[in-house]
């Protein structure tokens, strides 16, 4: 891959307010207020790992979701391999696999072998090819024995490594995941991350960008972490320079003090 693997440019993204109660739906449409990115820019180099930590509600979700083409920005721009996830959407999508561990979109009454099928021929993979890529990303994720299981008899860490297979079929240049390992017991999390880390970017080139709240997990993988608070980036550097920066003796103390520093400079706004 030439060129940056992902560029956000000034990306800001706006939800319209909660409304509760039949009266509210009498009402006209409320301008967007909620504030989920506030025009925040970043590149990420072909085989980087980076990962986006922050606290819920930060903005790490939606970012990955705006990136996937799930949805629009409401002002700034986004690309992936250089193709515009809101102008060129559909090519977009041909040079990345995305993956979360909330909602799967499985067919629970298919085999998970079948669902992989259809998820490959959504890909334009089909025929022997099909099946090669589905036996590699089966054994890849350690669930070649249950893929010929209905989906719906699958446990929740079993359904989540299938989701994972299938973000690996079409052999995807970059990786888009949020929580990886969430649902996966701690010798699968071992393994997964050793997964994404040798094989997948070290050996194949593979770019990463990973939202996760295990901070061990972030400085095992991640060649660089974005720190997001309230939408914004307040810190973007290696996890020993995010050290430096903060002057602490490890990642997850370094963490901590970015994060407690950009809230007191807020508490101490007028």
């Amino acid at each position: 891959m030439s060129g940056l693997a992902i560029s956000v440019e000034s990306l800001e993204k706006y939800f319209p307010p909660a409304r509760s109660g039949w009266r509210a739906w009498l009402q006209p449409v409320a301008r967007p207020t909620e504030r989920a990115l506030a025009g925040i820019s970043f590149s990420v180099q072909p085989a980087e790992a980076v990962a986006i930590v922050g606290a819920n509600g930060a903005g790490k979700s939606t970012l990955l979701r705006v990136l996937a083409t799930l949805i629009i920005p409401t002002r700034g721009r986004a690309r992936i391999a250089g193709c515009d996830v809101e102008r060129d959407a559909s090519r977009a999508r041909g040079q990345f696999g995305y993956h979360t561990g909330g909602d799967e979109g499985f067919y629970t009454r298919l085999s998970g072998r079948e669902n992989l099928a259809f998820f490959a021929a959504m890909n334009n993979i089909s025929g022997a090819e099909a099946g090669r890529r589905i036996k590699l990303a089966a054994e890849r994720m350690g669930i070649s024995g249950e893929l010929d299981r209905q989906v719906r008899t699958f446990s929740t860490g079993t359904t989540h490594r299938l989701g994972l297979a299938r973000a690996l079929l079409h052999q995807p240049a970059i990786l888009l995941l949020d929580e990886p390992t969430r649902s996966l017991d701690p010798l699968a999390a071992a393994d997964f991350r050793r997964l994404l880390k040798e094989d997948l970017v070290r050996q194949h080139g593979t770019t990463l960008l990973f939202a996760s709240h295990t901070l061990s997990e972030v400085e095992q993988i991640a060649d660089r972490v974005i720190l997001l608070e309230e939408g914004r980036i307040i810190a973007f550097d290696s996890p020993r320079g995010l050290c430096a920066a903060a002057g602490a003796a490890t990642f997850e103390e370094a963490i901590t003090r970015l994060a407690r520093h950009v809230v007191a400079a807020v508490e101490a706004r007028p």
